[in-house]
């Protein structure tokens, strides 16, 4: 007599041997991998003789941040301008102009980093915007939050 096994007996499980030899290979792989893989490094020489000095030397940019706090508070580089009900910002205006003037002298560019708390108004923001707009800085990237710089 011959004896039938039904489905209904069979348990059939997760294996869990197989998943682990193909994490040992891959972990194998990466582990011979990072052996091979070459740094690559630069070394900077300057060789004797004249330099050319018709070429325009570039200065590297000059960063600025202005945070917009909840309460309307706008600051420079963490330092506190104007009241927080003047919509004008004249104080933040005219060092705006004053930076965007040094910096046009001195043929650098001016980058300007707005970072608005996530509850600040937008019609601070767009207050601070205009500010910009009048001292002519175009280059500005905008930031939410507190996230660090």
């Amino acid at each position: 007599m011959k004896h039938r096994i039904h489905s209904d007996d069979i348990a059939i499980g997760f294996q869990i041997a197989p998943m682990i030899d193909v994490v040992f290979v891959i972990m194998l792989f990466f582990m011979v991998m990072t052996g091979s893989v070459k740094v690559e490094r630069e070394l900077v020489t300057k060789l004797p003789g004249q330099e050319d000095l018709t070429q325009l030397v570039k200065f590297p940019a000059e960063e600025i941040t202005l945070g917009i706090l909840e309460d309307g508070t706008v600051t420079l580089n963490e330092e506190t301008f104007d009241s927080p009900k003047d919509k004008a910002l004249l104080m933040l205006t005219r060092t705006l102009r004053r930076v965007a003037n040094s910096s046009a002298q001195q043929n650098q560019l001016v980058l300007v980093t707005l970072q608005a708390e996530e509850q600040a108004s937008y019609e601070r923001i767009i207050d601070v915007l205009n500010s910009l707009h009048q001292a002519g800085i175009q280059n500005v990237t905008f930031t939410v939050g507190n996230a660090p710089l």
